[in-house]
């Protein structure tokens, strides 16, 4: 039995559809509310809540592999439930930062999650991918009422990654054999600029997207409102403030590990022009 957490989410999502088109046996999915959820036929839906790993107790029973996502549940309680339970493998989505900014504190936070459960006696695969082509969904709601993207850092380029490609890797690390023990850096098969993302998806809605480049202050100051001045000051370094070549590195991990060619952004757009409609 394969346990999906977050399995409404971008990549969990995407997860579930792939694991269940491809046969991969027993497949539980868990959510919050399965009253409001949708999963492919045979996926047996689950209710619980990460923030609780007290609540997760009937979504494990039975379970083998577990699927999980650093940092958006109480990471330590989950591990250990799992423990408990029986799992052998778990699948972990952390963050390239780890490896190209640890000093940052959410890929410290990451780091520990990853010692957690390395620590944990189950084994382990551990994902790292980098910026997700889903990010753009921030700019949505700007397009949608026709007003002008505003963004700092518009010309450099990151090796976005589609959502599906991480969990395509994940659904080998979850159903094949050499991945137990890994850790995998994963990005996009290209570096795209904010700039560039733009005018994807004005080609993708046929009209065009206002934009324009503002400075770091500019940008702190609009999103230190909802992220706070730490996750806004980590962001901006990572989408162009504090470069490295470990951040900019195009990776060969997607397509060596799933056969197939990474997605570009580009294709992510097209999947999902409708959100800026």
């Amino acid at each position: 039995m394969i346990l999906v957490t977050g399995a409404t989410g971008n990549i969990g999502s995407a997860l579930v559809r792939e694991l269940r088109t491809l046969g991969a046996g027993p497949l539980r999915a868990l959510t919050r509310d399965t009253a409001r959820a949708a999963f492919p036929e045979g996926v047996e839906a689950v209710e619980g809540d990460l923030a609780d790993a007290n609540s997760l107790k009937a979504a494990l029973e039975g379970v083998r592999s577990l699927f999980l996502v650093s940092r958006v549940g109480a990471d330590a309680g989950i591990i250990e439930a799992a423990r408990r339970a029986g799992v052998e493998h778990v699948v972990l989505v952390s963050s390239i930062t780890v490896q190209t900014h640890p000093h940052l504190g959410p890929a410290g936070e990451n780091l520990a999650v990853e010692q957690l459960l390395q620590d944990s006696g189950m084994a382990w695969t551990i994902l790292r991918p980098t910026q997700f082509a889903s990010n753009a969904l921030w700019w949505a709601a700007t397009i949608r009422a026709h007003e002008s993207v505003r963004v700092p850092y518009a010309d450099v380029g990151l090796p976005t990654i589609h959502p599906a490609d991480i969990a395509s890797v994940a659904r080998v690390a979850l159903t094949g054999s050499g991945h137990r023990g890994r850790t995998y850096a994963l990005t996009g098969p290209e570096r795209i600029t904010a700039r560039q993302q733009a005018e994807a998806v004005a080609t993708a809605l046929g009209r065009k997207v206002p934009f324009a480049e503002i400075s770091r202050q500019e940008a702190h100051s609009e999103m230190a409102a909802f992220l706070g001045d730490e996750a806004a000051d980590a962001v901006l370094d990572l989408t162009g403030g504090d470069l490295n070549d470990e951040l900019l590195m195009v990776r060969d991990t997607v397509p060596r590990i799933t056969g197939a060619p990474a997605r570009t952004f580009r294709q992510w757009v097209s999947e999902n022009a409708a959100a800026f409609r």
